[in-house]
C-alpha cells in the first residue's frame, strides 16, 4: 500500500490479493477533511457472463511496481483536472470467483458534479492503461480477455487518446 499527498489530497493505490472494506475506505477518504462535500465510490465484481458466455472464476495477472506506478499517474491527473481531494484506487489480483469484489475507486471532491465525473473517469482511464491481465474460467476452458473497443471510446470522451 502506498500514501502520498498530491496537491490538496491525498492519494492511496493499494494491488492485493485480499478483499476490501468499502465502508472503511469511504470512512478514510472523508476523514479530517472539513472540506468533503461529496464522495463518489465505484466496486466492480466478477460477474458470471461476459460476452454471451458463462464464466465461473477469474484470474488477473500484474506487474508488480509498474502497475502501481502507471495507476498513481492516472490518479494524479484525474485529482488535478477535476480537484478531487482525496482519491483511492483498490484493485484485486490473484484468483477471483463470482460476486467477488475486484476494483474500487474511490473519490472525495467538494461537489458532487466533480465526485461523479473524476470517479468515472478514472474508471475508463483504469479500464484502458492500467497493467492487467485477466484470464476468464469458462466451462470451455480458460481465456485470456482482449481489450474493448468500447472503453477506448470511453475514455476518448474525456479527451484521453488510448
Amino acid at each position: 500500500m502506498q500514501d502520498a499527498n498530491v496537491g490538496a489530497g491525498r492519494i492511496h493505490i493499494a494491488i492485493q490479493t485480499e478483499d476490501f472494506d468499502l465502508s472503511a475506505e469511504v470512512a478514510a477518504l472523508r476523514a479530517a477533511d472539513p472540506g468533503v462535500g461529496a464522495v463518489c465510490a465505484f466496486v466492480g465484481t466478477v460477474r458470471d457472463r461476459n460476452d454471451g458466455q458463462a464464466v465461473r472464476a477469474m484470474t488477473l495477472e500484474h506487474y508488480p511496481g509498474m502497475t502501481e506506478k502507471a495507476i498513481r499517474e492516472m490518479a494524479e491527473a484525474v485529482q488535478r483536472r477535476f480537484g478531487a481531494r482525496a482519491v483511492t484506487v483498490i484493485h484485486r489480483v490473484g484468483p477471483l470467483s463470482i460476486q467477488d469484489q475486484i476494483v474500487l475507486v474511490a473519490l472525495s471532491a467538494a461537489h458532487r458534479g466533480e465526485a461523479f465525473q473524476a470517479c468515472e473517469c478514472l474508471m475508463d482511464f483504469l479500464k484502458t492503461r492500467a497493467p492487467f491481465w485477466k484470464k476468464e474460467h469458462t466451462p470451455e476452458g480458460a481465456r485470456w480477455v482482449d481489450a474493448r473497443v468500447s472503453d477506448d471510446a470511453a475514455l476518448a470522451r474525456w479527451g484521453i487518446a488510448s
